[in-house]
C-alpha cells in the first residue's frame, strides 16, 4: 500500500471510529449538508488528525497534492473534507504554497461549494499565496470575481481577509465592484465582511468605499462593513 493511501486509509477509519451518530444528525442539518457527518466536534477532529498527519506526512509535493484530492474526492463524510483541507494547510506543505497550487484549490473551492470549506480554503490558503505571489495570483482573483461559480467570486472577495495593512486595496475594490449588484446573500456577506475586516485598519477607506457605492451596495454588505465604525 503506497503512503498516501496509507494516511488516507488511517484518517478515515480513525474518524469512524471517533463519531457520534447523534451529533452528526444534528451537523448534517445544521449544514443543510448533502454528505452526512461522523459526528465530530472541531477540537475532537484535531486532536485526531494532528498526529496522524505528523506521522504520515507527505515527503514530497505530488505525495501531498495525491493524497488531499483523494481524501478529498473520495469524502464520504464531510469530516474526510475537513481532513484534507488540514493537510493542505499542515506544515510540511508550506514550501508548496505557490500559484502552482491554485487549480488544486479551485478544485476544492468548486467541489465543495459551501462556506464551511471555500471559507477557510479562501482565508488560509488562496489568501496566504496570494499575499507570497501577488504579480501571479492577483490576475487569477480578478478573473475568479466575474466567474460563473459563486464561490470562486466569494473567494475573490475574501481571499485579502488576513491581509491587513498589506491588502491590495486596489485588487479588492475591484473584486467588490464586480459583484456589487449581484443579489447573493453570500456575496453581500462577503463584501460586508472584507470591508469590515480591512476597517480595523483603514477606517477610512472603508467608509469611502462604502460611500463610492451608494446606491448599489447592499443594506447587508454596509451593515457588516461599518459595524464596528
Amino acid at each position: 500500500m503506497t503512503a498516501d493511501l496509507v494516511l488516507v486509509e488511517l484518517l478515515r477509519s480513525a474518524l469512524a471510529v471517533a463519531g457520534d451518530p447523534e451529533r452528526a444528525a444534528g451537523q448534517q442539518r445544521y449544514m443543510k449538508s448533502e454528505m452526512p457527518y461522523y459526528g465530530l466536534t472541531a477540537p475532537q477532529l484535531k486532536a485526531l488528525v494532528r498526529p496522524l498527519l505528523a506521522a504520515h506526512a507527505p515527503v514530497d509535493r505530488p505525495g501531498w497534492e495525491h493524497t488531499v484530492r483523494m481524501l478529498w474526492d473520495g469524502a464520504t463524510h464531510r469530516e474526510e473534507r475537513y481532513a484534507a483541507t488540514a493537510l493542505a494547510r499542515h506544515r510540511v506543505a508550506r514550501k508548496w504554497q505557490d500559484p502552482a497550487t491554485i487549480p488544486l484549490y479551485r478544485h476544492l473551492i468548486v467541489s465543495g461549494a459551501w462556506w464551511d470549506h471555500v471559507d477557510e480554503i479562501a482565508a488560509h490558503l488562496v489568501g496566504g499565496v496570494l499575499a507570497d505571489h501577488r504579480p501571479e495570483v492577483t490576475p487569477v482573483m480578478r478573473t475568479w470575481a466575474v466567474e460563473d461559480d459563486l464561490w470562486l467570486r466569494r473567494t475573490s472577495v475574501i481571499a485579502q481577509l488576513r491581509h491587513g495593512p498589506d491588502t491590495d486595496t486596489a485588487l479588492l475594490h475591484e473584486v467588490i465592484a464586480a459583484n456589487i449588484d449581484d443579489p447573493s446573500f453570500w456575496l453581500r456577506k462577503a463584501i460586508g465582511w472584507a470591508l469590515r475586516q480591512y476597517a480595523y485598519t483603514d477606517p477610512d477607506w472603508v467608509r469611502a468605499e462604502v460611500a463610492a457605492f451608494e446606491g448599489r451596495i447592499s443594506a447587508l454588505s454596509r451593515r457588516e462593513a461599518l459595524k464596528h465604525l
